[in-house]
């Protein structure tokens, strides 16, 4: 299964961690240490093999063969993305102070993470993104760097065993003592308490998303020699490290945007303690209004004394206080990597390890110090489940819109001032409705929209722009003054659907659709029995929902409001990774359905959804079963005279030859929300039949005379055709007859045999 595959690979991660104090790229980044190699390297020639598991190759996974150390190998590994947009903003100033922002196109597709197969302590962390292969693969517990070979025109790489015991970084520490976090936040110990145990070991969360704004200081600037695309790949292989390190509990660090202090430091960044409070302020002023973020982090090109970092505790989230400084002195990205992962450890609320606290080695990654561990602490874990999983912000995966753009021409946004605005000078070229002033061209009326067609004219009223999708959902039409598509409405909550079901959300809610979306068209609700026995345990496997991250048992009236249970499941259906499908048999009854724990950041394909029907005239909302009536609403059948249905303003839609707003008039249907369907429309000259101009219908005056031609064409022809026949009788020879060409041909039939003459020939 594939998601047994990607849970493998989080508990190998975990096994490099004594290898990440090894340089990855090294000729990104030359290292303040150098890593020994234990003699000359092999040359290796990476070929591509296909992947063994049709569910890998599904799931993005792909596989290279690597023959070296007298054996083959093979590596497989998926690609870890972990940037938004391949259009990163980055945010940089002038000379004179004025704030500039540009998405220089990066490559967000080349960092991988894998395994190598036939070792199950194997780990492969590598990078295509400059050219070929580099990066570290672990393999039966010794590590090898590989990179390319220059020259070869053959895909050559140079593969370096690593002698790690050489490995030497000098002692630094986080700037948060222990009083300092005691005052920001304080656990509450309790006899339930965890930190004695140490069954978080083989825990895994479910895609935390932290959504990062990072700030690069004015020293770091200088030091890429005012390069700001130096920067940026610094910034990505920081980036990089700092997944590595947080992968293995499946915590997702995003970055959404990056602002470079081009034009010098605005606050004093020497003195660590006081840096912080005013970096916050600073982001509160300058960076909220530019990127959408759970928190900020300042790198600091600067050594303060033996201090790597500094965070306040358990700001994720937080606005005004979800920041932190990391030195980047340091001249090796996994060495930072660590740094901004333990201060984004402080951020979710982690405390420094204590005596109690234990990861399988002598320290683990919240340690005070830093050294070669980078595990997380049983301690860690409990923080990160009992307070962090009920932080809404780090659930959400982030998405384009997330990331807020400067109000200006040319962004591909139009904004206010702005009648348009098609984006590069490249992309406007291609446009034919809008400038690159942002202004329409002209005759055009229109840019974008449903309602704006390709002449960059606005739709005539009453053209559909918006389908129906289901029996619970409404169509949309034009206005004829607008290149925007109406509001998507749709049928009141609460309207009966096909199946015994309600609509409700613009769904047709009912068990036996449910379990047809999930096992497939034959499947149908499993027995009333499958519902008691299952949704009463109060398990993942059923249940009426969470409170406080426990299961809640359904009531006996609930039942049938907890998770799906289907029958007649003939094949199971491929989903999605994390999915888990569950088979209960008992009495003679069989129970099908899928489960769902809290943590996981995928839709829950088995709740059943609000509005399904669990009785006459209740429905479920919120896993209870309700009275019906709940649904109170002014608009009824008989408000739209029975010939039409209430949309979810609460306003008829009513049928096509019916007028809104309460269908008592002849029309052409729609509704005073979506609008109505108009006449015919000219789709080449873009107006309506009742708008184009009228011409004589000279056709109604010819018709007679045409009809009359015809008919004496018709008869003149079939005079000739008998005087013909008559000729060719007379000349015929006697008792011979001249066959049509179809007579005396054989019909051909194909014998078609029934299915059962198909299954016993």
């Amino acid at each position: 299964m594939v998601a047994m595959s990607e849970a493998l690979i989080y508990a190998r991660i975990t096994l490099l961690q004594a290898w990440l104090r090894m340089l990855l790229f090294s000729s990104v980044w030359p290292p303040t240490w150098c890593a020994e190699y234990k003699g000359p390297p092999e040359t290796v020639k990476p070929l591509r093999v296909t992947v063994s598991s049709k569910d890998m190759s599904l799931a993005g996974w792909m596989s290279y063969s690597l023959y070296f150390g007298g054996q083959r190998h093979i590596i497989s590994m998926k690609s870890k993305n972990f940037l938004e947009s391949r259009q990163l903003p980055v945010f940089t100033y002038n000379d004179q102070g004025v704030l500039f922002e540009d998405r220089p196109f990066v490559q967000n597709d080349c960092y991988y993470l894998g395994f190598v197969d036939g070792d199950l302590e194997s780990m492969a962390a590598l990078t295509t993104c400059f050219g070929g292969f580099q990066g570290i693969l672990q393999i039966n517990d010794t590590a090898y760097e590989i990179k390319p070979k220059s020259p070869s025109s053959t895909f050559e790489h140079l593969l370096y065993k690593i002698d790690s015991e050489k490995t030497q970084l000098r002692p630094m520490r986080c700037g948060l003592t222990d009083e300092e976090i005691a005052g920001q936040v304080r656990l509450q110990e309790n006899g339930k308490s965890t930190r004695m145990q140490s069954i978080y070991g083989s825990w895994w969360s479910h895609g935390l998303y932290i959504k990062l704004a990072l700030v690069i200081d004015h020293e770091q600037y200088l030091y890429r020699k005012r390069n700001t695309s130096l920067v940026i790949r610094d910034v990505l292989s920081i980036m990089q490290g700092i997944n590595l390190f947080l992968l293995s509990v499946d915590i997702n660090v995003v970055l959404l945007g990056l602002t470079i202090w081009t034009n010098g430091n605005p606050i004093p960044v020497q003195d660590i303690y006081a840096l912080l409070p005013a970096f916050c302020t600073w982001k509160g002023t300058n960076l909220n209004s530019q990127i959408p973020y759970d928190i900020a982090h300042l790198f600091v090109n600067y050594t303060f004394s033996n201090y790597f970092g500094i965070a306040y505790v358990g700001t994720v989230c937080n606005k005004t206080f979800g920041c932190g400084i990391d030195s980047i002195a340091e001249d090796d990205f996994l060495t930072i990597g660590h740094i901004v992962a333990h201060e984004i450890g402080h951020n979710l609320g982690m405390s420094h390890d204590g005596i109690l606290c234990t990861c399988g080695e002598e320290s683990c990654l919240m340690s005070a110090t830093m050294d070669s561990s980078q595990k997380l602490s049983n301690c860690s874990y409990e923080v990160l489940w009992a307070h962090m999983i009920k932080k809404s912000c780090i659930h959400r995966e982030p998405r384009p819109s997330d990331i807020f753009q400067l109000k200006v021409c040319g962004n591909g946004i139009v904004e206010e001032g702005e009648q348009c605005d098609c984006g590069s000078s490249e992309d406007c070229k291609r446009n034919r409705c809008c400038m690159p002033s942002c202004t329409l061209r002209s005759k055009a009326k229109c840019d974008t929209g449903l309602c704006c067609n390709r002449k960059c004219q606005i739709q005539p009223s009453g053209t559909l722009c918006r389908a129906r999708e289901n029996e619970c959902d409404l169509p949309e039409w034009c206005n004829g003054t607008s290149h925007e598509c109406p509001e998507d409405l749709f049928v009141q909550d609460g309207t009966s659907c096909p199946g015994d079901g309600y609509c409700y959300e613009k769904r047709c809610n009912s068990h036996n659709g449910h379990c047809q979306r999930v096992f497939g068209q034959l499947a149908m609700k499993a027995s009333d029995s499958c519902y008691k026995e299952l949704n009463t345990r109060g398990d993942r496997f059923g249940n009426c929902g969470f409170i406080d991250n426990e299961y809640v048992r359904c009531e006996i009236s609930d039942i049938l409001c907890g998770r799906i249970q289907c029958d007649k499941v003939g094949t199971l259906p491929i989903l999605q990774n994390h999915y888990t499908i569950h088979w209960t048999h008992f009495n003679s009854v069989s129970c099908w359905s899928t489960d769902y724990h809290l943590g996981m950041k995928i839709a829950d394909l088995g709740d059943i959804k609000d509005g399904t029907n669990c009785g006459p005239q209740h429905v479920c909302i919120a896993r209870k079963c309700v009275n019906k009536p709940s649904w109170v609403s002014d608009c009824t059948p008989e408000t739209c005279n029975m010939k039409g249905v209430c949309n979810n303003k609460q306003h008829c839609h009513c049928d096509v030859g019916w007028s809104p707003p309460n269908c008592q008039e002849t029309g052409t249907g729609g509704s005073i929300d979506s609008g109505s369907p108009g006449n015919e429309v000219y789709e080449d000259e873009g107006v309506s039949k009742k708008d184009a101009p009228e011409k004589p219908n000279v056709i109604i005056w010819l018709l007679p005379i045409i009809c009359v031609a015809v008919v004496l064409s018709v008869l003149f022809c079939l005079s000739g055709a008998t005087k013909k026949s008559r000729e060719a009788a007379a000349s015929q020879p006697a008792g011979e007859r001249v066959k049509p060409p179809y007579e005396g041909a054989e019909p051909s039939y194909e014998t078609v045999k029934p299915p059962d003459e198909w299954a016993n020939p």
